[in-house]
């Protein structure tokens, strides 16, 4: 049993690397593009919701809300997406190998957590240049960030299992994150949204993850959160409920279908 641990960790250390690596093969700028992105998508929009279309303009650092939003958005977007069609993507692998099929989601995901991470760094070093210093709140972002991680690898687990099946998923998934990215508090800032519907909208567990890292990353700004805006507790807690049951159902799910992955792949 110990040999086929530290053998399935050898074998998810390599995939990340590969994968890492064959993302950017042949690219003129390579690992820059994980920053790059992101600083480009926030560039065109800080200028479209400050100075053309106004809704940012006088809230306090909405540039750094609006990064970390765009950061956060394309780590669950790359997350899942690049996860469903990894077991397809590495089928001849998995008719060659006996390999615990959960791996290939697995290198999938921490390869887009490695973006993040990259991506992060761009972010708190923008909150710096912009007068947000660092302070002890900062040391519990990386546990909402775990949060967003399980979701988006529940998301993964399930999207993976059904594309292998069903190859028009990925195309139905993407429509659902057009339409995700812009009711996920990505560029509106909830002080925008009437009070009445606050609640509601803290129901996606993305804008819950979203407001509480934006709470703890600029602690100096009152940033309207689950915990301060919402009293009731089924909503309070509905969020963390999601991403339990997407994050145990994704992988049982996976792991029943995954008996069939090498005669369908």
């Amino acid at each position: 049993m110990k040999y086929l641990h530290t053998r399935n960790r050898a074998i998810l250390s390599e995939m990340i690397r590969t994968d890492f690596k064959v993302r950017y093969q042949g690219s003129v700028l390579g690992y820059l593009w994980a920053i790059l992105k992101p600083l480009f998508m926030f560039a065109v929009l800080y200028i479209l919701f400050v100075y053309i279309a106004p809704i940012g303009k006088g809230i306090p650092h909405y540039g750094i809300s609006l990064l970390l939003g765009i950061v956060f958005w394309n780590f669950f977007s790359e997350a899942t997406m690049i996860g469903a069609t990894s077991v397809v993507a590495h089928g001849e692998l998995i008719r060659k190998i006996s390999i615990p099929r959960y791996l290939v989601v697995l290198a999938s995901s921490a390869s887009a957590m490695i973006n993040l991470s990259l991506s992060m760094i761009v972010v708190l070093i923008f909150a710096i240049f912009n007068g947000v210093y660092p302070s002890m709140s900062w040391l519990f972002i990386p546990i909402v960030i775990f949060e967003l991680y399980i979701f988006a690898l529940g998301v993964a687990f399930a999207l993976s299992a059904l594309y292998v099946k069903f190859r028009d998923i990925t195309y139905i998934w993407e429509v659902f994150l057009q339409a995700g990215f812009y009711v996920s508090m990505v560029l509106v800032p909830m002080v925008a949204v009437p009070e009445r519907l606050r609640s509601w909208f803290f129901i996606n567990p993305i804008v819950q993850i979203l407001q509480d890292t934006r709470a703890l990353l600029i602690p100096t700004v009152k940033n309207i959160t689950i915990w301060n805006s919402v009293e009731n507790i089924a909503i309070r807690t509905a969020p963390f409920i999601i991403v339990l049951i997407v994050c145990v159902f994704g992988f049982y799910y996976f792991k029943s279908r995954s008996k069939y992955f090498a005669e369908e792949v």
